[in-house]
């Protein structure tokens, strides 16, 4: 079966632009706060957007976040650092990234844009930077540059996993669903894993600082 099939495109782009608009509200709200936070703290201040080259089927492309980093963080990121292990440290993040963004994993939201462009899918294994994607594939591991990348996945759903390999089982037993499953099937579990996405997310478990 192809990495990314007709029938989980054409779900994807429905479920994109559906989200864009339902979500909305809560797009200005994430504007509202971000701007309130750099007009209040001068520290905070820079663009509303972050993006931060991935792969997805081997190609690379730019992912877009709602920034929750300092500038000044940013500026002093090497060529083959990325966001994520610099979000561990409260202290890098921008108010609104801390008690926000991170929080209910708002920052996430700008990438149904990715994927109504058809650069991500709604559900797939995360796409990573591409010196991690190298450093997998040197493992043994392929699947990443093979299989669309997701918005949410198996993964990020299962909360108590936090070893990169307990999150290559659960990728790998996704990829390898999509390609044994019938077209029903494979939408009927993108949507599950939507539905729990969303769960997870009002619950507002993310990190905590």
């Amino acid at each position: 079966m192809s990495s990314y099939p007709a029938p989980k495109r054409a779900l994807d782009k429905v479920l994109a632009l559906t989200l864009l608009v339902v979500l909305a509200p809560v797009f200005v709200a994430v504007y509202a706060a971000m701007t309130l936070d750099m007009l209040l703290r001068p520290a905070d201040r820079g663009p509303w957007l972050y993006r931060e080259r991935r792969i997805s089927r081997g190609v690379e492309f730019d992912l877009l976040k709602f920034r929750t980093l300092r500038c000044s963080v940013l500026e002093e990121m090497s060529g083959g650092s990325h966001a994520r292990v610099h979000e561990a440290d409260s202290g890098n993040l921008t108010w609104a990234g801390r008690r926000l963004l991170k929080p209910w994993y708002l920052d996430e939201l700008p990438q149904l844009w990715n994927i109504f462009r058809g650069e991500m899918s709604i559900v797939g294994p995360r796409p990573w930077p591409p010196s991690m994607v190298e450093n997998q594939v040197a493992g043994g591991l392929t699947y990443r540059p093979d299989f669309i990348a997701g918005w949410t996945g198996p993964a990020q759903v299962e909360k108590g996993v936090t070893e990169p390999a307990g999150y290559a089982v659960l990728d790998l037993e996704y990829v390898e669903a999509c390609r044994v499953s019938t077209t029903l099937r494979i939408v009927r579990r993108d949507l599950g894993l939507v539905w729990r996405t969303f769960v997870v997310m009002a619950k507002g478990e993310g990190p905590r600082f």
